[in-house]
């Protein structure tokens, strides 16, 4: 498989990003490229970006929309039609990982299948710290760790372990819980045939578990990214939950319909025809 796409969700934290970033530039294998899809962030962002774009081992594109609101289904797809990986790994731009992440998650890739990793959440004082550049958890020892925990930082440990790829990982190969777009791998012909993320789901929460819902029903199967692809997750204030309802009742009708695949509006918006070459999907719509 050749190298994957990242895709980073990022809105107003560009010290965060920038960490995110360096964690990148440092991987055992690199990316092919990456697409920081930006929620409206101010210039700030913009610059973290550029600075990084002069010096990356990598391609680093900034796909950019106005600030409307929590749209991160929307910020998501105009990145999505901005790569060019056949493989994509979504994070957030909170999310720093260790050295072998991309490498790790190219190993467990595989057809018709998606990836769901997982991630260790840290304390508001140990991820100022991160960001200040105090200290770097993915060079940390274990005792390191193991003192980290004891003191509350980190919720876990787990996720650390490192365990070879088996057919124990698709012990939940329908199970749609869990899966969060801060550290997900989907195949991008299976993100263009379900259209990619349903922009109606906008203000926090659920429209992950609705793209693994519509992905079900493609006919893809969830490989457990656990022991393998941890992210560690910076803190930040809880978002704003006043639409979670709404997008939940979304996510039950799509469990409910399993002709429900393609996201409406989604993807095809943002893409020319001829991106669509090759594939037996419906084209999208004129431009």
């Amino acid at each position: 498989m050749s190298a994957p796409t990242v895709v980073i969700t990022t809105y107003n934290r560009p010290q965060a990003l920038s960490c995110v970033l360096a964690g990148l530039c440092a991987q055992s294998r690199l990316p092919l490229e990456v697409v920081v899809a930006d929620d409206g962030s101010g210039p700030e962002t913009a610059r973290c970006v550029t600075s990084w774009s002069a010096h990356a081992p990598f391609p680093i594109r900034h796909v950019w929309q106005p600030d409307r609101g929590f749209r991160a289904a929307a910020a998501r797809n105009r990145a999505i039609a901005r790569s060019s990986g056949e493989y994509v790994i979504f994070l957030d731009g909170d999310c720093v990982v260790f050295s072998d992440f991309i490498s790790r998650h190219s190993e467990l890739a595989e057809p018709a299948s998606f990836v769901v990793g997982n991630r260790i959440l840290l304390d508001p004082m140990l991820s100022d710290k991160i960001i200040r550049g105090v200290t770097n958890p993915c060079l940390w020892s274990r005792s390191r760790w193991l003192s980290a925990r004891i003191r509350g930082e980190v919720n876990r440990l787990l996720p650390l372990l490192r365990l070879p790829d088996g057919r124990w990982r698709k012990w939940r190969s329908r199970a749609w819980s869990g899966a969060r777009s801060c550290n997900l791998a989907v195949w991008r012909a299976d993100l263009l045939a379900v259209n990619g993320f349903d922009e109606r789901f906008q203000g926090w929460g659920h429209e992950d578990a609705d793209l693994v819902v519509r992905l079900f029903h493609r006919g893809c199967r969830r490989k457990e990214g656990h022991f393998a692809v941890p992210a560690v997750h910076l803190w930040h204030p809880e978002n704003d939950r006043r639409r979670e309802a709404a997008n939940w009742a979304r996510v039950q009708q799509a469990l409910s319909d399993r002709e429900a695949v393609r996201a409406m509006p989604g993807l095809d918006q943002y893409l020319t025809r001829e991106a669509w070459a090759g594939l037996d999907l419906p084209l999208p719509a004129a431009k």
